[in-house]
């Protein structure tokens, strides 16, 4: 299946330029929404990894969000909002989790929200990314939603 991207960032004239993503996004009608349910920090195991260190459970669940919008056939560039979630109080430890999700994200900084919680799910998680992507499938040979003809 070929796939496009169906997202398209939106940079606000009027509003402050801090912060280090679009303001909003679109994808038009026919774009196929991925909704991602939380990607964690665990290993194929189901344990979690980088205990006590935010950036490190950052960078697992950004893998674990990679091959989930892989599966789902798209990719991060098609990610047309995030939450990061970061069970702390402290600002540091929000930022230490949010610039490995900026980071991994490079040029394609959708819409997001950084938010502090009291607990997470897991034994020892201190991050959890949730996802929404957009993409646009080429139609198969026989048409929109159409199976491709039989051989």
């Amino acid at each position: 299946m070929t796939r496009t991207s169906a997202v398209s960032l939106i940079r606000s004239r009027t509003l402050s330029d801090v912060a280090e993503y679009a303001y909003a996004a679109t994808a038009p009608a026919e774009a196929r929404l991925i909704f991602l349910a939380g990607s964690c920090p665990l290993d194929e195991h189901g344990d979690t990894v980088a205990v006590g260190d935010y950036a490190g459970q950052a960078a697992k669940a950004m893998e674990n969000l990679r091959t989930a919008l892989a599966d789902a056939g798209a990719s991060a560039e098609d990610v047309i909002s995030t939450r990061v979630l970061v069970a702390s109080a402290r600002q540091e430890d929000l930022v230490a989790a949010w610039e490995v999700v900026r980071n991994s994200f490079g040029d394609h900084d959708a819409p997001s929200t950084l938010m502090g919680v009291t607990v997470l799910g897991y034994t020892d998680q201190l991050v959890e990314i949730e996802a929404v992507a957009a993409v646009l499938d080429s139609p198969s040979p026989g048409g929109p939603g159409c199976p491709p003809p039989a051989s």
